[in-house]
């Protein structure tokens, strides 16, 4: 019921963050809380004005008019809109500078988390019922990595499993990131879809890859973990794997209905060679558990010959049952470690990969983080220098597959691992080099 300039002269007062917050009230506050004048004072306390009809000093700043005629004559919301712009361009100009520096050994951004922090980014998951009833679960634990961060969420109000139809994970940036140092709930913030994934019927449809005394961990396709109580079969957390490779751009570049696509890619056309095969690759492979590191190590000089092209996958042999003097041990206890409000627990023998394959350039080729999990093989080992059992461990997708071979040592109480292969897809070594395989 008050009147518009008393409203404009309270908005006036008002930052930036909760003037977008405000105009969200009715279309009334809307259009007052986008007055140009209160925006254009806003625009030049934060940015050098380039023209000289800007430059007041600040009494005069305070006795202008909000309506005054001496301001340009733009169209309503003109300056919030630059005011904005401006502020989500400084902030990537910021990130970019962050995530130049590049490190030799990953051939990913070094800084990748203080480009997150800079950026203000962090992930949501929201779960739909079959009403269509949407539940937002912010609550989340970040751990990073060499090659990529893990979030955690965990909550004591997780709506019932057997309601549930789909759970997508979102990138969440504040509208304005300079203003937003503590992120709240409420304030201005944009949404970019990273992941869809379907929760009917997930145990029927889902092989458990681990399991303890409490939880049992269902793997869904990429890089998603559900923890269900056993007890009642309910969600007890969600856990999302991420990849530094690409991060930033979907988890800030799409938008609240569709993923981030990315730009269409032209071949490399190098000296590549059918009749050789691949040369000069590198892979950096990182095993954890989410807290601790079992394996961190990087492999160069991977090439395939034209015999090991076969069954539409060129294979390259990383690590050699053969060649003793690269098999590496797995340090501490191989599992995932997971957390709730008021229990922890490891799921052994699980654990999360996070495979980086460059090519001879040094440019992310395949990179991947998902949930792997250690199962007894059925054939006899035939290693001499181990008299342990020997244990398996794979990963597919469209592009590739990893197969690993472990042997246990009880003596030491220790994995070991003995052999690593890579199968890369034809159809994606094509598309690179626009080559014919």
């Amino acid at each position: 019921s008050l009147p518009s300039e008393m409203l404009l002269k309270i908005f006036s007062y008002l930052d930036a963050a909760s003037l977008l917050s405000v105009g969200c009230v009715n279309k009334h506050f809307c259009h007052l809380a986008s007055d140009n004048g209160i925006w254009l004072k806003i625009y030049s306390s934060c940015f050098q004005p380039k023209r000289t009809i800007w430059k007041m000093k600040s009494e005069q700043a305070e006795t202008v008019s909000l309506g005054c005629a001496a301001l340009p004559d733009r169209k309503p919301g003109y300056w919030k809109k630059e005011y904005i712009s401006k502020q989500i361009t400084a902030v990537k100009a910021r990130v970019m500078r962050l995530v130049k520096p590049v490190d030799p050994y990953t051939g990913l951004p070094r800084k990748t988390k203080e480009a997150v922090k800079a950026s203000g980014l962090s992930w949501i998951i929201v779960l739909e019922d079959k009403s269509g009833m949407k539940h937002v679960m912010e609550k989340a634990k970040l751990s990073f990595k060499e090659a990529s961060v893990t979030v955690l969420w965990y909550s004591a109000d997780w709506p019932c499993l057997g309601i549930l139809t789909t759970l997508k994970l979102f990138g969440v940036t504040p509208l304005l990131p300079a203003h937003s140092r503590a992120p709240s709930r409420s304030g201005p913030r944009r949404r970019s879809l990273v992941a869809e994934y379907h929760l009917a019927d997930l145990t029927a449809g889902s092989a458990a890859v681990g399991a303890d005394k409490l939880v049992q961990l269902f793997s869904l396709d990429p890089g998603l973990l559900v923890g269900l109580w056993k007890e009642e079969n309910e969600i007890a957390f969600v856990m999302a794997s991420l990849h530094y490779h690409q991060l930033l751009e979907r988890s800030t570049l799409g938008s609240a209905t569709a993923r981030y696509a990315l730009p269409p890619r032209q071949p490399v056309g190098d000296d590549v060679d059918p009749e050789y095969g691949l040369h000069g690759y590198s892979l950096h492979l990182d095993v954890h558990g989410g807290s601790c590191t079992s394996l961190c190590g990087t492999f160069r000089s991977l090439f395939c010959r034209k015999g090991d092209i076969a069954d539409g996958y060129l294979k390259l042999t990383v690590v050699s049952l053969k060649d003793n003097t690269k098999h590496l041990p797995l340090t501490g206890t191989l599992g995932l470690a997971w957390e709730t409000d008021v229990l922890k627990g490891n799921v052994k023998d699980c654990c999360l990969m996070d495979v980086t394959l460059l090519d001879e350039t040094g440019k992310p080729f395949w990179c991947f983080s998902a949930s792997v999990h250690v199962k007894l093989s059925s054939k006899a080992s035939g290693l001499y220098d181990y008299t342990g059992p020997i244990y398996t461990t794979d990963y597919a997708d469209s592009e590739g597959k990893v197969c690993a071979e472990l042997v246990w040592l009880e003596e030491t109480k220790e994995y070991f691992l003995v052999g690593l292969v890579l199968y890369i897809s034809t159809t994606k070594v094509n598309n690179w080099y626009g080559t014919d395989y």
